[in-house]
C-alpha cells in the first residue's frame, strides 16, 4: 500500500532498493531527510542530537561503495536515527537525565553497530522521557517532543521521538526500546509499525547507560513505516553478542502462513484492569469483522487461561522491581516505608509500584513462579490460536500533560477520567511472559488520530507477528502521512 508514497515516506527497504538500482544516491537521500529535519523538526523536536557532517562523510563513502559494485548490506544508504537511550559513539546518552548530559560513549551499542554493518547512514538520536519512564517524551535536556498528527498530544513514550521523526518522514528506520509499551505505544500513538522481540533475542548490549545486565522484561527492537522493514531489522539485528555467541545460535522460526485465511486468532477488545476507549475497541471491531470476512478463523472468546487481575499485580511488581535498580538510596527507603503502609487489598498502580520498588527477592521469587505459570498458559492458548490480537493502549494520543507526579495524572476514556498508568496492563499483557508482539495501524479516532493493533504471538514467533502485520498492511491499511507533513 506504501508504494504509492512520496520519497521521504517509503519504506526504508524501498528506499534501499532505489540506492541499489541507482535512482538515488547516498548523499542525496541523507539531504533530502536533513532537508526535512531543518524545515520540521523545530516543532516536533523529535531528533535531539546529530553528526550532519560525519553522516554525510559516511554517506559519499556509501554512494562510492554502490558505483564500485561492492556487496551491498541490507540497508545500505538508508538514512537512520536512533532512540537517545543506545549509545552512538560521540553522541551523549542521557536518559534525559542532566546528571547524565556529559556521558558521550565512545562505542556504538551493539544494535547501532549492526544497523551501520547493514548499511545504514546513521545522523541523529530521538528524544525520549526522563528514565524512559513515560508514555509522553519531554525532559530537562532536551525539552518536549510533540505528535505530528497533532501538536497539542504525546508522540508516546519512551521512544516517542522514533515514532514522531518516522511518521513526519524525518528519517528512514528507528530502532527503540520497550519494558512498557516503549516501542509498541509511540507505534500506536503515531500511526506507524514497531516490534516489541521475544525477550532475550536482541542484545540489550549499549543500552543502559553503563550498566551491562539485561533487565527483567526490557527488549530492543525496530520501528519503521512498513511491516516489511521490521524484518529486515530482525534480520540485522537478532542474535547474541560475542560471548553468547561462542555457546549458542539464534534461530527463529520463519513465519510459515502466507494468507491471511490461514491464521487462526482470538481478539480481545478490553479489559476489567484498563477499560479501553470506544473508539480504540471499533476499530479493534472493523479489523476482526474484515478478517472473518477474508476467512480468518476469528474468536473473540479464545483467552489464555490467564487471572488478568493477577496478570496486572504481577507484571507491575516486577516491572517497577526490574527498574529500581536506578533508584537512590532515599527513594528506596521511602519505597519501603510507605509499602508497609498499604493496605493488602489496595492494588493500585501507585501501592503496586512502591511494593515493586522495594521488592524483597523472595517475594520476586514467588512473582515469577506465576509468571512462568503463566507462560505454560499463553504456551496452551498457542497450541490452538497463532496470534492475539488486542489494544495497544486505551485511547489514542493523549494531550500532553506534564504537571505534578505520573501516576496522579488522568486521561478520559470512555467520558471518564481514569489514571493514565492504568493503561500499562497492555504493555504487560504480552511482556510479562516474554511474548512478541507486534503494532500495525489500522485506523483513525473521529479526531483523526491513528490507532494501532498490538499482534501477540508465541514466544520466538516473531517473524509470525510481523507477517500478519505485513499481510494487514497489504490487504487492510499501511502507514499513512499526517496530512501536514506531505
Amino acid at each position: 500500500m506504501s508504494k504509492s508514497l512520496a520519497l521521504p515516506f517509503q519504506t526504508a527497504k524501498q528506499l534501499a532498493a532505489a540506492i541499489r538500482k541507482k535512482k538515488i544516491g547516498c548523499l542525496e537521500l541523507l539531504d533530502l531527510y536533513l532537508k526535512r529535519v531543518e524545515a520540521h523538526n523545530p516543532e516536533l523536536n523529535a531528533i535531539i542530537a546529530s553528526d550532519v557532517d560525519g553522516a554525510r562523510k559516511r554517506a559519499k563513502a556509501a554512494d562510492k561503495a554502490v558505483k564500485a559494485g561492492k556487496k551491498l548490506g541490507a540497508l545500505h544508504g538508508v538514512p537512520m536515527t536512533i532512540k537517545e537511550s543506545y549509545d552512538v559513539a560521540g553522541y551523549p546518552t542521557t536518559f534525559g537525565d542532566p546528571a547524565f548530559k556529559d556521558n558521550i560513549p565512545k562505542t556504538n551499542s551493539l544494535v547501532a553497530q549492526r544497523m551501520i554493518d547493514a548499511g545504514v547512514t546513521l545522523f541523529g538520536k530521538t528524544n525520549v522521557p526522563l528514565n524512559l519512564a513515560d508514555w509522553q517524551s519531554y525532559n530537562e535536556v532536551y525539552g518536549s517532543t510533540n505528535n505530528p498528527w497533532d501538536l497539542s498530544r504525546t508522540p508516546g513514550g519512551s521512544s516517542g521521538g522514533s515514532g514522531a521523526a518516522l511518521a513526519a518522514g524525518l528519517t528512514g528506520i528507528e530502532a527503540g526500546s520497550d519494558i512498557g509499551a516503549s516501542i509498541r505505544n509511540p507505534a500506536h500513538y503515531c500511526g506507524v509499525f514497531g516490534h516489541k522481540p521475544t525477550y532475550g533475542v536482541v542484545s540489550y548490549k549499549g543500552h543502559s547507560r553503563g550498566g551491562v545486565a539485561l533487565g527483567d522484561i526490557t527488549v530492543v527492537g525496530p520501528l519503521a513505516r512498513g511491516a516489511e522493514d521490521l524484518e529486515i531489522a530482525m534480520d540485522v539485528i537478532a542474535g547474541p553478542d560475542e560471548i553468547d555467541g561462542r555457546g549458542w545460535k539464534l534461530s527463529l522460526p520463519r513465519a510459515k502462513k502466507k494468507k491471511l485465511r490461514d491464521f487462526k486468532v482470538g481478539v480481545l477488545l478490553s479489559d476489567p484492569n484498563a477499560e479501553v476507549d470506544q473508539s480504540v475497541q471499533d476499530e479493534l471491531q472493523k479489523l476482526a469483522a474484515f478478517l472473518a470476512k477474508n476467512k480468518t478463523k476469528v474468536s473473540d472468546k479464545a483467552r489464555p487461561a490467564i487471572d488478568t487481575t493477577e496478570l496486572n499485580d504481577v507484571f507491575v511488581r516486577l516491572l517497577r522491581a526490574a527498574t529500581s535498580g536506578r533508584n537512590t538510596d532515599e527513594a528506596y527507603e521511602q519505597a519501603l516505608a510507605e509499602a508497609r503502609t498499604f493496605a493488602p487489598e489496595d492494588r493500585s498502580y501507585y501501592a503496586q509500584m512502591q511494593r515493586g520498588n522495594s521488592l524483597p527477592h523472595r517475594t520476586w521469587l514467588q512473582l515469577n513462579e506465576k509468571r512462568h505459570r503463566m507462560r505454560l498458559a499463553w504456551e496452551a492458548y498457542f497450541q490452538e490460536y497463532d496470534l492475539m490480537l488486542c489494544p495497544v493502549a486505551v485511547t489514542a494520543a493523549f494531550p500532553h500533560d506534564q504537571k505534578g507526579l505520573r501516576h496522579l495524572r488522568t486521561i478520559v476514556v470512555n467520558n471518564k477520567k481514569v489514571p493514565v498508568v492504568d493503561q500499562i496492563f497492555w504493555a504487560g499483557y504480552a511482556g510479562l511472559s516474554y511474548l512478541p508482539a507486534s503494532v500495525a495501524p489500522i485506523g483513525q479516532s473521529k479526531e483523526g488520530l491513528p490507532i494501532g493493533v498490538q499482534i501477540i504471538g508465541r514466544q520466538y514467533d516473531d517473524y509470525t507477528c510481523i507477517q500478519f502485520a505485513k499481510l494487514l498492511e497489504q490487504e487492510y491499511r499501511g502507514f499513512v502521512p499526517p496530512p501536514a507533513y506531505v
